[in-house]
């Protein structure tokens, strides 16, 4: 049997959030580890991270740079868990030394969504309350239709949608990998395409984190990355790391490999004013470089920005 560090013999301990949405995630890596790997157990541990104890405050507010990780990564660390399964839009644009991002799994639909009793984004009322907790959502929204109101909301996938049918809200701005996960994409009103609401970095990806010196652990989920994935998302937050921002940041980027093979990467930075400015640019596939390249020449544009 192969041994884990920190954990039993022969099983590998798997650290999560214990939202609905990060459990069936975690089932999900589960299947494909016990695919790869029968002869290996696995133990998932269900760990409390600061931003799921403090739901009273924006995100934004909570600076949100590691607010779903850092428990985790200390986890990680003290060896209590071998194995951290992540939304890789949570991440921050740079890890710790100590850690590393073992696989990234194939991608989900990355776009937004709009879901609303009151119709698609264009036909919405004018002064909608329009739920997100997401500067970038927010201040994509403003750009799009300045007469509405981005209004903060908290909670997982659940709360928002019956707080949506309470009619707290107009409408409401979520992930679409998310609610197909769920298994409520049958809710989704309006698909919301990336040059209307140029996703998040790492938007649909599923990250798995160990510790950069557990090799057990690398090779037992290296079959498990994706390598499209890893090349797409790689790009975006080498965007996100040349800004100096983390996933609160209001900035997008979103890359795709094209039918020839290139890398091809669109990126924003604005203000939450709704002031925005876009770029794209095309490189190879392998180009660790190209989404930092893009970065500079959006910074050099000099928009008013936040980070």
């Amino acid at each position: 049997m192969m041994k884990f560090a920190g954990a039993v013999r022969g099983t590998l301990t798997i650290g999560t959030r214990a939202s609905a949405l990060a459990l069936t995630q975690t089932g999900q890596v589960c299947a494909l580890l016990r695919a790869a790997h029968p002869e290996i157990e696995l133990e998932v541990r269900h760990i409390s991270t600061r931003g799921d104890r403090i739901t009273d405050r924006p995100l934004a507010e909570l600076g949100r740079n590691g607010v779903f990780v850092t428990e985790i990564e200390s986890a990680l660390r003290e060896g209590a868990i071998d194995l951290a399964v992540h939304s890789a839009k949570d991440l921050p644009s740079r890890l710790s030394a100590d850690m590393r991002i073992g696989a990234l799994l194939p991608r989900e639909d990355p776009r937004d969504v709009l879901i609303s009793h009151r119709g698609s984004l264009a036909s919405l009322p004018s002064g909608a309350r329009v739920g997100t907790s997401s500067p970038r959502r927010a201040a994509q929204l403003r750009a799009a239709r300045a007469d509405l109101v981005p209004t903060d909301i908290r909670g997982n996938v659940d709360t928002r949608l019956r707080r949506l049918a309470s009619g707290d809200y107009d409408a409401l701005l979520l992930a679409a990998a998310g609610l197909i996960r769920l298994g409520r994409a049958g809710e989704i009103t309006e698909w919301l395409e990336p040059d209307v609401m140029l996703p998040a970095v790492g938007q649909g990806a599923l990250a798995l984190e160990v510790r950069a010196d557990d090799a057990a652990t690398r090779a037992v989920i290296a079959p498990l990355n994706d390598a499209r994935t890893a090349a797409t998302v790689g790009a975006e937050r080498s965007f996100l790391a040349r800004l100096g921002g983390d996933c609160a940041a209001v900035a997008a980027a979103f890359a795709t490999i094209n039918a020839d093979g290139a890398l091809e990467i669109s990126a924003m930075i604005g203000s939450s004013a709704g002031d925005l400015v876009r770029d794209s640019a095309t490189g190879p596939a392998d180009d660790l470089t190209l989404g930092a390249r893009l970065a500079e020449r959006l910074l050099a544009a000099a928009v008013p920005h936040e980070r």
